[in-house]
């Protein structure tokens, strides 16, 4: 499996844990264009894709808001829900028409506090995500704008 593939809801979390979260969504409906969260803004929500595409894109001072990654089917959108300040470090754009689950994270959080093993595998799960995803931005802003030496300009 690719990373990615292991990083979606349906992999990432026991069937009984996937279950529960699932419980609290609400399914939404976006159109394409539809931005879903600003980089700064408040982080109170997340989403599960059920279908389509949702851009993740970073502001970088100076130069075009590059697309840091595409996610799809199963992705989880926003991690910045579970981490204080609960500020979003990305922004997120659907970039065709997507059908998600939408979760409410202080009753996710809630939840988690509320049950250690849920809250223990979501944290997990979570933390997989921001890794792949930190990786990611760090591929795609050296590919756009290269690697810079120590001490000097690309």
């Amino acid at each position: 499996m690719t990373p990615s593939i292991t990083l979606r809801v349906e992999h990432a979390l026991p069937a009984e844990h996937r279950d529960r979260l699932l419980r609290l969504a609400r399914e939404v409906d976006l159109r394409p264009g539809t931005r879903l969260f600003e980089e700064g803004g408040g982080a109170d929500r997340f989403w599960i894709v059920r279908d389509g595409t949702v851009a993740l894109d970073l502001h970088v001072p100076g130069h075009r808001t590059p697309v840091i990654e595409t996610l799809g089917t199963g992705d989880l959108v926003g991690w910045s829900w579970l981490f204080e300040p609960y500020v979003w470090q990305l922004g997120a754009q659907a970039v065709t028409r997507v059908r998600a689950y939408e979760f409410d994270a202080v009753a996710v959080r809630l939840m988690c506090d509320g049950d250690a093993e849920f809250g223990r595998d979501v944290c997990r799960w979570v933390g997989r995500v921001v890794s792949h995803r930190l990786n990611a931005a760090r591929a795609r802003l050296v590919d756009l704008y290269g690697a810079t030496p120590a001490g000097g300009t690309p």
